[in-house]
């Protein structure tokens, strides 16, 4: 099995790299992302990612996963609940908000009495 590899760094690489370097591999619209700086609660998201406080709970959907974030387990909120999320290399430059999913499948069933019209004349028991 292939060693895995972010854009030709190794995980020992980018686990050294600062936040600027880490930046600077990524694709545009993270990379200015990362430039513009950290909001509120992402910044106190990594605080306690680096005190090694696991699970955490966030709602910090738009946070881009660091390599500072492997082998964490994350609580991501999708509007209902918190959703865990485990963080694993090939996620790395992506959002926290993609791995948890805000819709789920719909299960239709029959129509309710009168929901169409014929439903109206259907036999009550």
């Amino acid at each position: 099995m292939a060693e895995f590899t972010f854009y030709g760094k190794t995980l020992e690489e980018l686990q050294k790299m600062s936040r600027e370097e880490f930046a600077a591999i990524l694709p545009s619209r993270q990379r200015r992302s990362l430039k513009r700086g950290f909001t509120h609660p992402e910044a106190k998201l990594l605080g306690h990612i680096e005190k090694n406080k696991s699970p955490l709970e966030t709602h910090a959907r738009e946070m881009i996963i660091l390599p500072v974030m492997l082998d964490k387990t994350i609580r991501v909120h999708n509007g209902r609940e918190f959703m865990n999320v485990i963080i694993r290399p090939e996620m790395l430059g992506h959002r926290l908000g993609e791995f948890a999913m805000t819709r789920r499948e719909v299960g239709h069933h029959a129509p309710g009495i009168g929901a169409t019209r014929s439903s109206a004349h259907m036999s009550v028991k």
